[in-house]
């Protein structure tokens, strides 16, 4: 391109570059250089994205100086065509407004700063930036493609504004490397955002988001792997959040989030690998929370957050906290929509064991047992309900200490007052009305007195009485014992 072929506002640009020097067409009190009507962009503050091309690919450097390409407040025309360019120089284009999409796609940069420009919409696929990118508030009325990016440094995207139609992403990052941190607290998006096997190095700021697709997928990070954090705090989304297969190496903090999808999947963490899961401080959960075959560390939820269904098939965690009540725990495993899952109540019998809350414990392998016995035939229910009552499946012994001396008494009473006739009146022992209950009560112990007499009428019957409830009592005494013995 010839020199004489320049614009004013061109030739400032041109003759800054190979010095370094920053360019500033903003107006003096100027709030919002990317706001305002095409009329407020006028020839003085215009320059051609081909001339912007010519400068990083072709013209000639500053002996003694570091070439930067530095524009701040500039309407840039035509398409920024850098496709598979290599780049050497810092480029800045700040408060910049472009007409059309730039294309960055297999690009290679030292150094890109796009903070608060406006763009109808961003191709990098596949591209590399050996330093950072800096998108800070940036507002995209478009599709952003980053699949399979390269960044070796931060990826800034604070307050950044990404709308797209129903059909397209707004922001894909599916593959891409970041060597430090994803950075964007604020971030805003109309549409879904794609995280998909991306690898971050360091943690992934989502803090105070506002991620909105309603009915469809908000935040899809299926398979994503940092060696830190992905916080989401204070994050507002509609839609799903998919997070199937991701490594998480520090926490998952969804600490006082709206995660909202009514008659959808609100949060998916199935298969994921999660150092710490934080759901604390936010308004229940709309949807269905799922996270089959998980693997935590530290589950970090409040039972207020949980929405009305939790799918739990396979979930292992270490500590469940905060400590509470196993009466608050229990509803959380009989949300899950599927058949009794007996390994869901093992997991958190286990979790109660380990802070040496004993009693919580077996309220939980109590309620795991009326939740089995539901799944059980006729019979299999009578007896179930026949040993809950009795001793509370094992976990309830004193049960059987009150109904033995309950029935004692009765019975002591009872033949007190209508003793039995004896069998042979030479050879039988001194009729004792308690002793002669424990016999019958008893199935083992021997005193004597059961073989010796013989009731009749209406004693007879509360004999068989008796005798049955023993038997019933000891059997699930038994079955209690050994349950114990067993989990010992």
């Amino acid at each position: 391109m010839m020199i004489n072929d320049l614009t004013a506002a061109e030739r400032r640009v041109w003759d800054a570059f190979p010095l370094g020097a920053a360019v500033d067409f903003t107006t003096a009190g100027e709030e919002d250089a990317a706001a305002g009507d095409d009329a407020e962009w006028g020839p003085e503050r215009t320059v051609r994205a081909r001339v912007l091309r010519a400068l990083l690919l072709t013209a000639p450097q500053e002996e003694g100086e570091v070439a930067a390409l530095k524009i701040e407040g500039a309407r840039i025309t035509g398409r920024l065509d850098l496709k598979y360019a290599t780049v050497d120089s810092v480029v800045r284009l700040s408060d910049c407004r472009f007409d059309e999409v730039p294309d960055f796609s297999g690009a290679q940069f030292t150094y890109l700063n796009l903070t608060k420009s406006v763009f109808p919409g961003l191709r990098s696929a596949r591209m590399r930036v050996d330093g950072g990118l800096r998108l800070t508030e940036c507002r995209f009325r478009g599709p952003v493609r980053l699949t399979g990016a390269q960044i070796s440094g931060t990826l800034f995207m604070e307050r950044a504004e990404f709308t797209a139609p129903d059909d397209e992403p707004a922001l894909r990052l599916n593959q891409a490397e970041i060597g430090e941190e994803l950075c964007a607290p604020g971030l805003r998006a109309n549409g879904e955002v794609q995280l998909g096997g991306a690898h971050v190095a360091g943690a992934v700021d989502l803090r105070r988001c506002r991620l909105h697709r309603p009915g469809g997928t908000a935040l899809s990070a299926a398979t994503l792997a940092t060696e830190s954090d992905v916080v989401l705090r204070h994050a507002d989304v509609r839609g799903r959040v998919e997070l199937r297969g991701a490594r998480v190496g520090s926490r998952l903090e969804l600490s006082y989030a709206r995660l909202s999808n009514p008659g959808g999947m609100a949060l998916r963490v199935s298969s994921c690998v999660i150092s710490e899961l934080w759901l604390r401080n936010g308004p229940p959960m709309e949807g269905v929370l799922n996270m089959r075959r998980a693997q935590i560390e530290v589950l970090f939820v409040e039972p207020d957050m949980l929405p009305d269904q939790v799918l739990l098939n396979s979930l292992t965690y270490t500590s469940l906290i905060p400590h509470e009540p196993a009466q608050r725990r229990l509803p959380m495993l009989e949300r899950d929509g599927e058949v009794y899952l007996p390994y869901s109540y093992e997991q958190l019998t286990a979790a109660y064991r380990r802070i040496g809350d004993d009693d919580a414990a077996r309220r939980v392998q109590l309620a795991k047992q009326r939740r089995h016995r539901a799944t059980l035939r006729w019979h299999g229910r009578l007896w179930g309900y026949a040993q809950d009552a009795a001793v509370g499946y094992g976990f309830r012994p004193l049960r059987a200490a009150v109904w033995l001396l309950s029935l004692m008494a009765v019975g002591s009473v009872a033949y007190a007052v209508r003793p039995p006739s004896p069998l042979k009146a030479d050879e039988a022992p001194e009729f004792n009305p308690v002793f002669y209950t424990l016999d019958l009560l008893l199935p083992i112990i021997d005193f004597g007195q059961e073989r010796a007499y013989a009731p009749d009428g209406w004693s007879q019957w509360l004999s068989y009485v008796l005798v049955i409830t023993g038997w019933i009592l000891a059997t699930t005494v038994v079955t209690g014992v050994t349950r114990t013995v067993s989990r010992q």
